[in-house]
C-alpha cells in the first residue's frame, strides 16, 4: 500500500463536499462473502442461467431457492468491516456522499450509511410474483416460500440476469457520479455494466477518480490515484492520514 496514494487520497477527501463511491464484489470478500467471477467464485459452482434468471425460477423454484436459502443463511452469519463502517463515517462528515452498490448483502446499511443506492437489490429482501407484498429479514422461509397475502411464489429480491434494474436505481447513481468531485471505485472489476460506466461519466464531469483494489481492474487506466490493498486496510489508512491533516 503506497503511503504517496493514501497521502493523495486523504487530501482529496478532505477538500471534497460530493463525493460519490462506487462499491462492487471485492467489498463483500473482505466480509467473508463469495464473490461471482473469481475461480472458485459462485458463478464456477452453479451456473448463472440455472439459479439467477426468471427462467430458471419459472422452470424449478424449489431448485433456485435452494440456492438462494444457502446464501442466505451464509449472510445472515456475516457483518460488516472497518471499511464499510469508515464509509458510514465519512457520510457523516461529507455533505453529499452516496454510495452506489453492485453488492446485495445489505452491508452498507449495516455499518450504519443511509445514502445507498443499490443497483442488483437485496439479498435479505423477498418479493411475490403474484402482487406487491415484500418482506425484509433473513429468517429461513423454507424450501417453498409462499407470499402470506395471495399465495404465489415469494422470490429473492435481487436482480437477475435478463431484469430491469429497480426503477429510478441508475439514473440516481448516474446522477451521483455526474455531480461528485471525487468518485472512490472499491473492489470491482469494471467489467459489469452498467456499473462500470459510472467511472466514465465521473470523469467526464471532471471528478477525480481513487480506485481502492488489491489487484489492477479494467478501470485502473482511468484512476488517478490506485490504492492497491483491501478495502478493509485502506479505507482506515485514508481517514487516519485524513485526521492528520488536520492537526
Amino acid at each position: 500500500m503506497s503511503d504517496s496514494a493514501i497521502r493523495q487520497a486523504a487530501v482529496w477527501l478532505a477538500r471534497a463536499s460530493r463525493v460519490c463511491v462506487s462499491s462492487g464484489a471485492g467489498m463483500s470478500a473482505e466480509s467473508g462473502i463469495p464473490t461471482f467471477r473469481d475461480k472458485d467464485g459462485l458463478w464456477s459452482q452453479a451456473r448463472p442461467e440455472e439459479m439467477a434468471t426468471p427462467e430458471a425460477f419459472e422452470r424449478d423454484p424449489h431448485k433456485v431457492w435452494e440456492w438462494y436459502r444457502w446464501r442466505r443463511a451464509k449472510l445472515a452469519t456475516i457483518g460488516p468491516h472497518a471499511g464499510h463502517r469508515m464509509l458510514a463515517e465519512w457520510e457523516e462528515r461529507i455533505d453529499d456522499f452516496v454510495v452506489v452498490t453492485q453488492n446485495i448483502d445489505g452491508l452498507h446499511h449495516a455499518a450504519g450509511s443511509q445514502k445507498v443506492i443499490e443497483l442488483h437489490g437485496r439479498l435479505d429482501l423477498v418479493r411475490c410474483v403474484g402482487c406487491t407484498y415484500e418482506q425484509q429479514g433473513l429468517d429461513d422461509l423454507g424450501p417453498e416460500p409462499h407470499c402470506p397475502q395471495c399465495g404465489a411464489w415469494l422470490r429473492p429480491g435481487v436482480v437477475w440476469f435478463g431484469e430491469l434494474l429497480p426503477p429510478g436505481a441508475l439514473e440516481a447513481a448516474f446522477d451521483a457520479a455526474r455531480r461528485c468531485e471525487l468518485l472512490l471505485v472499491i473492489g470491482t472489476s469494471g467489467v459489469v455494466q452498467p456499473a462500470a460506466s459510472l467511472v466514465d461519466a465521473a470523469k467526464a464531469y471532471g471528478a477525480a477518480i481513487i480506485e481502492v483494489n488489491p489487484n489492477p481492474s479494467e478501470l485502473s487506466s482511468l484512476a488517478d490515484v490506485c490504492v492497491r490493498s483491501g478495502c478493509k486496510d485502506a479505507l482506515p489508512a485514508i481517514d487516519a492520514q485524513w485526521r492528520r491533516l488536520g492537526s
